[in-house]
């Protein structure tokens, strides 16, 4: 699932300050290449034990990913429940109290890049 309303698409910042933001709030950036990285932040689902991930989707704006300096634009956020082994289901329900839980730490994030 998207998640529409965060108030992140389009925000800007240079990667260190990204990766360090990101970093406090419990999120890791898994996939990455010259023009584009992924955040990803893991909650568990207590009653079932399901792994859901809350996925930051960004891209270079100027420079190249290697360098700190390299702006960044965030684009699209996502939520869904991983399945076995590599997969996430963007389709899945998401539990009130995961969601909850995203949309706190997407608020964090949002007052740590913008303030």
């Amino acid at each position: 699932m998207i998640i529409e309303n965060s108030g992140l698409k389009g925000l800007k910042s240079d990667l260190a300050h990204l990766d360090q933001s990101m970093e406090q709030l419990g999120f890791v950036r898994w996939q990455w290449e010259y023009y584009r990285a992924t955040y990803d932040l893991q909650l568990k689902d207590r009653d079932s034990q399901n792994d859901f991930y809350l996925r930051i989707n960004t891209r270079v704006e100027t420079g190249k990913l290697e360098s700190p300096h390299a702006i960044l634009y965030i684009e699209d956020v996502y939520i869904g429940q991983g399945t076995f082994p590599h997969g996430v289901n963007y389709q899945a329900k998401i539990p009130d109290y995961i969601m909850k839980e995203a949309t706190s730490k997407l608020a964090q994030l949002k007052t740590k890049l913008t303030s």
